[in-house]
């Protein structure tokens, strides 16, 4: 088997062996980029030139007898909007087209302490921005099970090249399904941590109370292998969790037995495609067989979530993003008589559309008259979902939903339609409002052949207990094979 097609649990286990070295290894994906990724597009940069320095550095250090961490020498690669020292970091964006940070955002500097090969950074909609990568101002990602249709988004790149074997594991961020979406999608393992689990110092900000960092996988070991490396306090980070974490691989057990798992009704409903329905509701049967009680649950505030969201994200997005001017760094127009023209023209010529229609509605929701009407009802809002939440982990250990409407759609199809690309959200953003751990695991294909991912949402700091539900299921289905996309 080529080793491309491998997990980083298979991998790492052969790199201690000595069986392979991590030039190998890396030689391997760098050449399924070259060979692949013209039809995927899944890369905005690729340092094959630096991944193979990396490796070797690794292989090295492992001839001499160092003990090294269980990733060291495994390529992971990274979503376009996390600084990497010295490689260019775009989010997709003219705007940040040339930016090369003069620093590592904390989650590299863990991935680089652990000996992490970094074959390039990964294509993105714009700023995160969007649910399908077609927001990107340089290409658009193609779904690996199917080129005409998305991966998903707005890290539709790191879940492409997971799903097409142009990488081992990568990383994405998750404002409001960024990575559970485009992991359902494409057919591989995404989580969501807790709000404060992961660092964001690094991650170019889109709405700070709702951002987080995550893996993305082909197997749910290769996901708690990631969050060995990447969760834990940071001083850089004033929101990040002072808490002690649990090996998550070494605890890794695939077991549900006396667990209750809640099935929210409203999950369920109109608007969800009956392939999903059914393929989720199988899921919770196999959970079922394998000792897990099902209960049904409500949570009414779910009708409310996506326009809270919205408001949201979008106010903290006008608020993020007016730093790019044209002054400091980032694009400067060369068109301008004054200063007040540098700032709109630079603006102007640097964002996109769907940047440009975020920030125009955070600004008018933060605005005097509309201040009280929107964002201050959306906030009561949030501070509803999460109350809802509480209540229902009361009855229940894990909550069981789907994780998309429907499967990928074609691309194009819904570019013009801003309502229904948003309503790709509604199974995911209350997650992010309430500042919970969710995963997304594939559970079927439909009748096309696209995958169908399950979500399974837990309490704070729960993510053993749904690492273990996740591998659960995983066992219980056999997995989806290694490498399903364009073998």
């Amino acid at each position: 088997m080529e080793l491309y097609r491998m997990t980083a649990a298979e991998l790492s286990r052969m790199l201690a062996e000595k069986k392979v070295s991590s030039k190998e290894i890396t030689q391997s994906v760098l050449a399924r980029i070259a060979d692949n990724d013209r039809k995927i597009k899944a890369y905005l940069t690729v340092d094959a030139e630096g991944a193979l320095r990396q490796a070797e550095t690794v292989d090295k250090k492992r001839m001499k007898g160092e003990a090294l961490p269980p990733l060291a020498g495994i390529p992971v690669a990274i979503k376009d909007n996390i600084c990497t020292r010295g490689l260019r970091t775009t989010c997709a964006s003219r705007m940040l087209e040339n930016f090369v940070p003069p620093y590592d955002a904390t989650v590299i500097q863990k991935l680089k302490a652990a000996g992490v090969v970094f074959p390039g950074k990964l294509n993105m909609d714009e700023f995160a921005m969007g649910s399908s990568t077609e927001n990107s101002y340089f290409q658009v990602t193609c779904n690996p099970f199917d080129t005409d249709r998305v991966p998903g988004g707005s890290s539709g790149g790191s879940a492409a090249a997971v799903a097409a074997c142009e990488t081992i594991a990568a990383l994405g961020s998750d404002t409001g399904g960024s990575i559970r979406q485009p992991a359902s999608f494409c057919g591989i393992v995404g989580l969501k941590p807790t709000y404060g689990a992961v660092s964001r110092y690094g991650l170019v900000a889109f709405a700070s109370s709702l951002d987080q960092i995550g893996p993305m996988a082909r197997s749910v070991a290769d996901t708690a292998m990631l969050c060995d490396v990447i969760f834990g306090k940071d001083s850089h980070d004033t929101t990040s969790a002072d808490r002690g974490y649990p090996s998550f691989a070494e605890a890794l057990r695939p077991e549900v037995k006396g667990l209750k798992i809640g099935i929210p009704k409203e999950y369920f409903s109109d608007g969800i495609s009956e392939a999903v329905k059914e393929a989720v509701m199988r899921a919770a049967k196999e959970y079922q067989k394998m000792g897990a009680e099902l209960v049904e649950i409500s949570l009414p505030s779910t009708d409310y979530a996506l326009a809270a969201y919205y408001i949201i994200a979008s106010a903290e997005a006008s608020s993020n993003l007016a730093r790019f001017d044209g002054v400091k760094y980032g694009h400067r127009s060369e068109n301008y008589g004054s200063l007040e023209e540098l700032y709109e023209n630079s603006r102007s010529e640097g964002f996109g559309p769907e940047v440009k229609r975020r920030i125009m509605l955070g600004t008018y929701v933060l605005s005097s008259g509309y201040y009280d009407a929107y964002y201050k009802k959306a906030k009561f809002t949030q501070l509803m979902i999460q109350e809802r939440f509480k209540q229902a982990f009361a009855a229940c250990d894990l909550i069981l939903t789907p994780t998309t409407p429907d499967t990928a759609f074609k691309i194009g199809e819904n570019i013009g339609d801003q309502i229904k690309m948003y309503m790709n959200d509604i199974l995911t953003v209350t997650v992010n409002i309430a500042g919970l751990p969710a995963i997304s695991i594939p559970c079927a294909f439909d009748s096309k052949g696209l995958p169908i991912g399950a979500q399974l949402i837990g309490a704070k700091f729960s993510e053993q207990i749904l690492l273990n539900a996740a591998a659960a299921l995983e066992k219980q289905l056999g997995g989806f094979g290694r490498c399903a996309a364009l073998a």
